[in-house]
Formats: C-alpha cells, sequence, structure tokens
C-alpha cells in the first residue's frame, strides 16, 4: 500500500471522530435544555415584628398657654417728692422689705418734729384742762362755783383730751409718711428697670407713673383654657381638692419637663368660645420661666388604667380606616381593624381590634399582604431589639443565607 493512500485513510479518520464528537455535544445540550434543574424557592420578606404591649397608663390633654406671675406690682411713690436713691440693678432679684428708692426724708422728718411739739402743747393744754375740772367738781359740792363756770371746765376738759387724740393722729401720719419715702419691695421677686432715675421729682398718687414693677418668680402660673367637654370629665374633679397633675414644656423643648397640679379653675364658662380658664402651678426656684412666656400644658384625665400599646409606625391608614398587621406563629399575615386613643410618646393606645401578646408588624408594613407569609425579625415594641428573639431571627437569617 502506497505512502499517499494510508495517509488519506488516516485523514479520512480523523475527520469522522471529529464529527461523532461534534454531534454527541449537541445532544448532550439538548438532552441539557429540555431538562433543565428544578429553580429555588423565592425568599420571604422579612419584616420587624413586635408583641402588643399591655400596661398601666394615664389620658393626658394638651393645652397651649401661657406663664403669668402669682404677683405682680406696679411701685408707685406714696408721697410727693425728689429722688434721692435708687438701691436695685434693673433686672434684678430683690426680698421683701429691701428698699428700690429713696425720696427725700427731709421735709417729711420736720412734719414728725412739728407734730411731736404739737402733741406736747395739747398734753399740756390736756393737763391744765383736767385739773381746772377737777377744781370745779369740788367747788359745786359747797355750791361755791356757779354751774356756767362747772360746765365751761368740763368742757375745757373734754375739748383738750380730744385735742391730744388729734395730735397724736397728726404724729401718726407724719411718721407714715417718713416711712413712705423709703419705697420698698412689697414681695419677694425680680424687678424691672427704674423708669425714674435719680433726681427727679415724683407725685404721689394711684394715677402716677409706675417707678418699676415688681413680679414674684416662685411659684408660678401657666394660665390655659380648655373646653367644655375636658372641664365636665377631668378638671372639675379639682374643685372637690382632688389633685390633678399638670405637666410643662416650653417652646424649646420636646418633652416636659416640670409637674405642677391645678391651683384655680375660673367661676363662669365663657359661652363664645366655650372654654374656661383654668390655672396651673409650678415652682420655679432656679428663676427660668418668665412671666408671658408660651407654654405647652398637659392635663392628666382620669385614673390609670390598663391598657394596650403599639409603636405609632405599626399603624396604617386605609381610607378612613386604621388597620395594624398580625404575624401569627406560623408566620402568616392578618389584617386587622383598629381603633385608636391616645398617644403616649411614641406608644398609640389601641381600644379595640388587638388582643394583649398579639405579634404586629412595626416596620416593613408595605412589604407584607395579608395571606402571605414572612420572616419575622423580633423587636421591642419600644423600639429596641427583643434581646432572645433577635438573636433567635438573626440565627434564622443567617442559616437561610448560607443555604
Amino acid at each position: 500500500m502506497s505512502k499517499p493512500f494510508f495517509r488519506t485513510r488516516i485523514a479520512y479518520a480523523i475527520a469522522a471522530v471529529i464529527v461523532l464528537a461534534g454531534v454527541g455535544v449537541v445532544t448532550a445540550v439538548r438532552v441539557d435544555a429540555s431538562n433543565p434543574p428544578p429553580a429555588s424557592a423565592p425568599m420571604l420578606p422579612e419584616v420587624d415584628v413586635a408583641t402588643v404591649l399591655e400596661k398601666t397608663v394615664t389620658d393626658w390633654q394638651e393645652y397651649s398657654g401661657r406663664l403669668e406671675a402669682i404677683d405682680k406690682v406696679d411701685i408707685r411713690p406714696q408721697v410727693s417728692g425728689t429722688i434721692v436713691s435708687v438701691n436695685f440693678k434693673d433686672g434684678s432679684l430683690v426680698k421683701k422689705g429691701d428698699v428700690l428708692f429713696v425720696i427725700d426724708p427731709r421735709p417729711y422728718a420736720a412734719e414728725v418734729d412739728r407734730a411731736e411739739a404739737q402733741l406736747a402743747a395739747a398734753k399740756a393744754q390736756e393737763g391744765y384742762a383736767a385739773a381746772d375740772w377737777q377744781r370745779a367738781q369740788r367747788l359745786i359740792e359747797d355750791n361755791a362755783i356757779a354751774k356756767r363756770d362747772f360746765d365751761e371746765k368740763k368742757n375745757a376738759a373734754a375739748s383738750a383730751a380730744a385735742n391730744v387724740k388729734a395730735a397724736e393722729a397728726a404724729l401718726e401720719t407724719a411718721r407714715i409718711n417718713l416711712g413712705y419715702t423709703k419705697i420698698v419691695a412689697p414681695v419677694s421677686g425680680r424687678v424691672s428697670r427704674a423708669e425714674v432715675t435719680l433726681g427727679n421729682v415724683v407725685s404721689a398718687g394711684a394715677s402716677s407713673a409706675p417707678l418699676t414693677t415688681l413680679v414674684s418668680v416662685s411659684p408660678i402660673y401657666a394660665s390655659f383654657d380648655v373646653d367644655e367637654q375636658t372641664y365636665l370629665k377631668y378638671i372639675g374633679r379639682a374643685r372637690t381638692g382632688t389633685s390633678v397633675p399638670v405637666e410643662l414644656g416650653l417652646a424649646d423643648e420636646s418633652g416636659y419637663s416640670r409637674s405642677g397640679t391645678i391651683a384655680s379653675v375660673d367661676n363662669r364658662l365663657d359661652v363664645s368660645s366655650s372654654t374656661i380658664r383654668v390655672r396651673a402651678r409650678f415652682d420655679n426656684p432656679d428663676g427660668t420661666l418668665v412671666p408671658g412666656l408660651y407654654a405647652r400644658i398637659k392635663v392628666g384625665g382620669g385614673a390609670p388604667h390598663r391598657a394596650l400599646l403599639v409603636d405609632e409606625a405599626a399603624i396604617g391608614t386605609d381610607q378612613d380606616k386604621k388597620f395594624v398587621l398580625v404575624v401569627d406563629a406560623q408566620g402568616r399575615v392578618g389584617y386587622r381593624n383598629v381603633s385608636l386613643g391616645q398617644l403616649h410618646g411614641n406608644l398609640r393606645v389601641i381600644t379595640a381590634g388587638l388582643n394583649a401578646g398579639e405579634r404586629i408588624i412595626v416596620h416593613g408594613i408595605q412589604r407584607a399582604r395579608p395571606g402571605d407569609s414572612v420572616r419575622p425579625h423580633m423587636i421591642a415594641m419600644d423600639g429596641g431589639a427583643a434581646s432572645g428573639d433577635q438573636a433567635d431571627a438573626k440565627a434564622a437569617s443567617a442559616d437561610s443565607s448560607n443555604s
């Protein structure tokens, strides 16, 4: 056999092997395409789930009001004269009895001296008239004096005694006026600026301009208006001596920093607004609270009672209805219409629609549908993770990811 013929046969054999191998590959591909591997199960959505919280709460009503000083005094002069001393700094704290202003006391001191002299003269005249009447009494017994003279001496003694009393009253008035030259603080508190300065002449009277104003610091009132229903349900108890708790927050505070009690309730309802004015009393030892400040008032209404609470984020809105999504032991989602009560922090009271111990979705409502199954990640209802449940949920999540 020639070499060319041998080589040609080898070439044909190699080509045949290649063709057969290609057919096998194509056949394998077609078999794989007609029998694809089974698809993996879809991942269940993970949601934050918390157990409905049950605890004792007190219902609170919120209002807006203004702070008011318990004592507010316009300091006015009670005698006329020249201001010779101003004894305080604007805006300073003063105590009851501290001297604020001094009016020139010299004219009033001279008036006291004059009144003392008049009293001395009146007393001397009284002594003479009394002695003269005593002599007349002895003489009238012996008919040694006329009845007319006796009556004159008696009248002179009575008139002298009356003059002594008038002189004493004049002296007391002079001393009072002298005391008014020192204008003192009638109450303890914070004084405003001096409206009249050293050297100015002031006049006495209720119509005179105030020298300054003085307001008490502690305690302090917060005044606010409540509606008729709230008054009948809660505030009216304060009239019977029942203590009604009140909390106060300022405009720059997110919470309520001070506690107080209802101090007074007005004696009539304003028919134009259907509200009644209420005053709450708060301690203010540091002087932070200033009359006129805006105040947020929270009034405790009713007795403490047990209630179911859920995180505000767990509540959804369906048109005019409120709902939550509950998760059963098998991880299946259910739909519940609920009735809402008051808000306590970030927790909302549920008055109907839920039972204690049920689990609801707090975060991830948009990823769950009623009837679907979910992977619950347990957290506490106040927003923190529930220690044991959270660890179990994380472990389950990790196992699912690894598989």
